[in-house]
C-alpha cells in the first residue's frame, strides 16, 4: 500500500514475474466492474496499469456477516447473469494466454458447448503438466481423462456463457467496513480476477472447495435470485476439477490426489 498526496491510499500490486499478468487483471476488474453498475459485486477501481504495475483503490477491512454474505450471493447472481461472449472468452481488452495464480490459463473464445470448452482449456492442459511432473501417477489421470471423455452427459442442461469471477475462493473475497459510515454493515467486494466467460456453477464450487463464512446463506440468496439447475450440487466436485488440477501444478500431490477423487464420483 502507498499513500498519495492528499492522504488517499492506494493498493500497488506488480506482475511477479507473470508477463501478462497485470493487463490480464485489469482487464478483469474493468469488466467486473461493468457488471457492478447492473447489480454485480463491487470491485476496486482501477486508477492505473501497465504491463508490470496495478494500482487500485484500497478497500478498507471489515468483519463478514450474513447480511453481507446474503448481498454477495445475490449479486453474484448479476455478475454470471451480465453474461460473456463465449465459453473461455476473455474481459475485453484482456489477453489470450492469462494467468491464475502463477500459472498460465488460456483465453480463447469456445463456440461448442460448456463441457467440451471445459475439458479441453480448463482440464486437460493443467492434467497433463501435473502427470508429467509427477504429481498424477498415470492411473489417477487416467481416470480424470475418462471423466473429461464423459462431460457431455455430466455437465447438466446447457446455460449460456456467464460473466465470471474466474478464482473465486475466500481471499479474493474481501469483506469491508465502509469509512465514514459507522452504521453501514460490512459488503464484500471481490478482487484478484482471473475471469473469462464460463459456467457460473464453477464460481460457486471454487467457493464450496476453499471455503467462505455464511457460505450456505449466500448459496440460498444466489439461488433465490436466479434458481440454479436441477442437480447442480452434484456437479460440484465436477467444476472443482479445475481449481484443483491448477494446485496441483502450483502446489503439488495433495491436491492432484483431491482431484482424482473428486473425478471418480463420476465414475
Amino acid at each position: 500500500m502507498f499513500e498519495l498526496d492528499g492522504g488517499v491510499t492506494v493498493v500497488v500490486k506488480d506482475g511477479g514475474g507473470d508477463p501478462g499478468s497485470i493487463p490480464a487483471e485489469a482487464a478483469g476488474l474493468r469488466w467486473l466492474a461493468e457488471a457492478h453498475a447492473g447489480g454485480g459485486p463491487p470491485v476496486p477501481d482501477v486508477l492505473g496499469a501497465d504491463d508490470d504495475l496495478l494500482v487500485t483503490a484500497l478497500v478498507p477491512p471489515g468483519r463478514p456477516s450474513p447480511t453481507a454474505a446474503t448481498e454477495l450471493g445475490r449479486r453474484l447472481a448479476a455478475l454470471h447473469a451480465a453474461g460473456a461472449e463465449a465459453f473461455g472468452c476473455p474481459p475485453p481488452g484482456g489477453p489470450a494466454e492469462a494467468w491464475i495464480g502463477h500459472t498460465g490459463m488460456r483465453n480463447r473464445p469456445h463456440p461448442g458447448p460448456w463441457g467440451d470448452w471445459f475439458a479441453a482449456d480448463r482440464v486437460l492442459p493443467y492434467l497433463r503438466t501435473a502427470r508429467d511432473r509427477g504429481d498424477l501417477d498415470p492411473g489417477g489421470a487416467a481416470v480424470i481423462e475418462r471423466v473429461c471423455d464423459r462431460i457431455g452427459g455430466l455437465a447438466g442442461p446447457d446455460e449460456p456463457p456467464a460473466r465470471l469471477h474466474g478464482d473465486l475462493w475466500s481471499g479474493n473475497v474481501l469483506w469491508s467496513s465502509p469509512v465514514g459510515s459507522p452504521g453501514r454493515d460490512t459488503e464484500a467486494w471481490l478482487i484478484d480476477p482471473a475471469a473469462h466467460g464460463g459456467h457460473r456453477e464453477s464460481d460457486l464450487a471454487m467457493l464450496a472447495l476453499f471455503g467462505l463464512p455464511h457460505l450456505d446463506t449466500l448459496l440460498a440468496a444466489y439461488d433465490e435470485a436466479a434458481p440454479l439447475a436441477d442437480g447442480w450440487r452434484g456437479r460440484v466436485a465436477l467444476h472443482q476439477l479445475f481449481p484443483l488440477l491448477v494446485h496441483t501444478v502450483l502446489f503439488g500431490g495433495g491436491y492432484g490426489a483431491q482431484a482424482v477423487a473428486a473425478a471418480r464420483r463420476y465414475r
